[in-house]
């Protein structure tokens, strides 16, 4: 069994946010592979089936960014899933837009989200960086990742998604180092 966990905000305003990008990965994974309604569960938007012969669970924590630990531990008692077998799909600043990064543990790099869930399970989890970029103006980090995608991020959105679709299954084996050069390489 697996958990993919897509981070964002759960606002209508906050859709198309850059630092909804993980909700906007999980909802399209959904969508191919034909995952079950998404059903609210865990304090967050659950959805489960098979891929690839794999038990997925998927979640969209409703708890803001900034508490989705609360929602990720919960779920992972219930269903009695270890931390390991958590792929988070978070935003990251530090990352060239649309560029991927894909790494197990580490720091959280100042993403609150990434932050709550080390605090309620730990840093044995991996995560999947995908690449907003920094501001171009004088704007400030939280400002800027609290904002929409340009026109011409939103247009290359769904190129990134496909590479991680088209990717799936080395994700799901947990060869991160092979996930990241191929996903980066289409």
């Amino acid at each position: 069994m697996l958990l993919f966990v897509g981070l964002g905000n759960p606002t209508p305003n906050s859709q198309n946010n850059r630092h909804n990008i993980g909700f906007k990965i999980v909802d399209a994974i959904n969508q191919k592979f034909g995952l079950s309604k998404q059903k609210p569960k865990f304090k967050g938007l659950l959805t489960t089936g098979d891929i690839k012969e794999n038990k997925i669970y998927v979640i969209k924590p409703l708890t803001f960014m900034n508490n989705s630990g609360i929602c990720i531990r919960e779920l992972l008692e219930y269903f009695k899933i270890d931390s390991e077998d958590v792929i988070v799909f978070h935003d990251d600043l530090d990352v060239e837009f649309g560029k991927i990064k894909a790494k197990f543990g580490g720091s959280n790099a100042g993403h609150n989200g990434i932050a709550s869930i080390d605090k309620f399970i730990g840093k044995d989890y991996s995560r999947v960086r995908i690449g907003i970029g920094k501001p171009k103006d004088n704007i400030s980090a939280a400002d800027y990742v609290l904002n929409d995608f340009s026109e011409e991020e939103k247009e290359n959105l769904e190129k990134i998604t496909n590479n991680i679709i088209d990717s799936i299954s080395i994700l799901i084996d947990k060869k991160l180092d092979l996930f990241s050069s191929t996903v980066n390489n289409n």
